[in-house]
Parts: C-alpha cells; sequence; structure tokens
C-alpha cells in the first residue's frame, strides 16, 4: 500500500467519524424542531411526514405557561448581566495584564478557583443572605448571582485577549500625551474588541442558560425559561409538543446571535489562543 492510498484512507476515516460526530449532534435538534410542529399524540410516534401546526407556539404563552414573562426575564438578566460584567471584567483584566501587583499571581488563582466550586456548596448561603435583604425571586437577585458565576470566567479570558496587544502601542501613545484611560478607551478596547465580543457571547449563553440557582432562588415573578420548561407537563405527563416549542425558543436567540456575530467570534478566539 503506497503512501497516498494511507492517506486516502485516513481522510476517508476522519470525514466518516465527522459525520458520524454531526449526526449524533444533529439528530436531538433535529427531533425537538420537528416535534414543535406536531400535535400531543403525533410526538410519541417516529413520523417524518405529518400535518404540521403552529399551535404549540401560541399555547406557551397563554396561561397557565406564560413563556413570555419568562422570556423577558430572562433576556433582561442576561443582558444587564453581560452590560455589567464585561467594562468591569475589562478594567480588572487590564490591570493585571499590565501591571505588576502584589500577590497577582496568588489572586489570579484565587478567582480562577471559584469557577471550581459546586453551584450546590454555595446556594445556600445566598438562599439565606437573599432572603435576609429581600433579593428572593428579583432579577436583580439573579443578575447578581450571574455576575459572581461570569467574572472569574471573563477576566481569565479579556486578559488573555489584553495579552496579545503589543505595549509598544499604549507606550508610544501615552509619550504623545494620552492618559492611560484615553489609552485604554482609543486603543485596548478597539484592538480587542473581538475578544471582549466573545467574551460577553460566552457570558450571556451561561446567564441565559444557568438553571440551579434561577430554581432555588425564584419562585413566581423573577421565574426564567430553563425553570419555565418544568411547567410543561399535565395529566398524560411530559408534554413534549409544548417542550420542544418552549425549547426553539430558548434556543433560536443563540443560533441567531451565533449567526450575526461568527466572523468576530472565530476571530476573538483566535486571539485569546495566540501569544
Amino acid at each position: 500500500m503506497t503512501g497516498r492510498q494511507k492517506r486516502q484512507i485516513i481522510n476517508a476515516i476522519q470525514i466518516i467519524l465527522i459525520l458520524i460526530a454531526i449526526f449524533i449532534m444533529l439528530v436531538p435538534i433535529l427531533w425537538i424542531f420537528l416535534a414543535a410542529f406536531k400535535n400531543h399524540v403525533d410526538v410519541y410516534q417516529l413520523k417524518l411526514f405529518f400535518t404540521p401546526t403552529l399551535e404549540n407556539f401560541g399555547t406557551v404563552f397563554d396561561a397557565p405557561y406564560n413563556l413570555g414573562d419568562k422570556l423577558l426575564n430572562s433576556t433582561i438578566v442576561a443582558l444587564v448581566t453581560v452590560v455589567f460584567a464585561i467594562p468591569i471584567a475589562t478594567l480588572a483584566a487590564y490591570s493585571f495584564s499590565r501591571f505588576r501587583l502584589t500577590g497577582e499571581t496568588a489572586i489570579l488563582v484565587m478567582i480562577l478557583a471559584t469557577q471550581f466550586v459546586p453551584a450546590v456548596v454555595i446556594i445556600l448561603p445566598f438562599f439565606v443572605m437573599f432572603r435576609d435583604i429581600g433579593l428572593l425571586d428579583t432579577r436583580l437577585g439573579l443578575i447578581l448571582v450571574n455576575l459572581a458565576i461570569v467574572m472569574p470566567f471573563a477576566i481569565w479570558m479579556i486578559k488573555g485577549f489584553i495579552d496579545g496587544i503589543p505595549l509598544d502601542t499604549e507606550e508610544a501613545a501615552m509619550v504623545d500625551g494620552s492618559s492611560r484611560m484615553q489609552v485604554i478607551v482609543n486603543i485596548v478596547l478597539p484592538m480587542a474588541a473581538p475578544g471582549l465580543l466573545t467574551a460577553g457571547i460566552f457570558c450571556f449563553i451561561i446567564a441565559w442558560n444557568e438553571f440551579l440557582f434561577a430554581l432555588i432562588l425564584t419562585n413566581k415573578d423573577a421565574v426564567t425559561l430553563p425553570i419555565g420548561l418544568a411547567l410543561f407537563k399535565g395529566e398524560e405527563g411530559d408534554l413534549w409538543n409544548l417542550l420542544s416549542a418552549a425549547g426553539i425558543i430558548i434556543m433560536l436567540p443563540m443560533f441567531v446571535l451565533a449567526l450575526i456575530i461568527r466572523k468576530y467570534f472565530v476571530q476573538g478566539m483566535t486571539m485569546g489562543a495566540v501569544r
């Protein structure tokens, strides 16, 4: 067997494995998509051909499910989390990247270590604290929790992007009379924009999909979309057609967001990977 034939076999195996992986990933999404347009009877049958209906998407927004309120809560919580997390994380990351701080390594390690603490360990202190200060079942409470979740991740990611920006450009601007803040606004932020956008996307996804804290800390007024999925139950069991319709609504912003910023996303990931 020649070297060319070996390469062809290896390439064929790689293509087959990739196709299998794509199939495994897409089949559940395809099933959810089809089930969202089926009635309750058809959803339990493996039918590729059926009479589609849009009734499920209207039903999930009606009482008692009221998915619109939960959609509003998730949108506000995720957006406000990103709006506050990215500027704060950017300033912190810039400080760690450009200044030599006492105990810098230990501080960075402690920030990273918070990501390894299981959520079930800290949920009770958050519950007791929010109960005492009146933040249970509020959007503000969820925003504060999500900030605590995404900030360490955002700081580490943005620091990697800022590390990749040449220090000479900042020094040249400061020699010309620019202040530190002007350097950050006029040089660092534009050059790190793809990285900031990448970090913002990840923060939004984390806040959008957060489940455990929202489950424990909300009850009625601030319930989010992931928690709202638990409501789709009836006397006959799980209402998979309604669950699938709600699942499409939850996934749709992620797909739209990915299509809009895919170019910047790849560029940002590349910046963060290259030193």
